[in-house]
């Protein structure tokens, strides 16, 4: 089963239970380190996650999982937060950032740069648009290797 098939399947599966616990699902990672598989449940809420939180998560998704058996290798099971600079990856995640400051990576530059910084003015399934200064920046989704928020220390 493909990748993107086990987290779409997990996160159908998971949300209900995680929402009726008073978290939100912020994304599902299925991924290959090395040898080992990791389904990463990353969840959210108002406030702080804590190990706590996770623990709870964690408690009510357990069995679940082992029930559906999306997964048919061996895997380690993660719950945590999204932390403070979250990884965006899907639509709903660049929507709440719209007037806020990103950094985006870039398969192929764009002025010479695989870095950019800027506040996200616009997101479609397309492109998004970053505004530096006076400037307009626009991405190709296609073109981006990874977009975070950015956390102001």
């Amino acid at each position: 089963m493909a990748q993107e098939n086990i987290e779409a399947k997990v996160e159908k599966k998971l949300k209900p239970i995680i929402e009726n616990l008073g978290y939100s699902l912020y994304d599902v990672l299925y991924e290959k380190e090395g040898k080992d598989y990791y389904l990463r449940i990353i969840i959210d809420k108002q406030g702080t996650i804590d190990i706590k939180d996770c623990e709870i998560v964690n408690d009510a998704i357990n069995d679940v999982l082992d029930e559906e058996d999306y997964i048919k290798q061996q895997y380690y099971l993660e719950v945590s937060s999204p932390g403070l600079e979250r990884v965006l990856r899907k639509k709903e995640h660049f929507l709440k950032q719209i007037g806020n400051e990103i950094m985006v990576k870039t398969f192929k530059p764009i002025d010479k740069e695989k870095e950019l910084k800027g506040i996200l003015k616009e997101y479609n399934d397309n492109e998004l648009i970053l505004t530096q200064e006076n400037k307009e920046i626009r991405i190709d989704i296609k073109n981006i290797a990874l977009a975070k928020t950015i956390y102001e220390w």
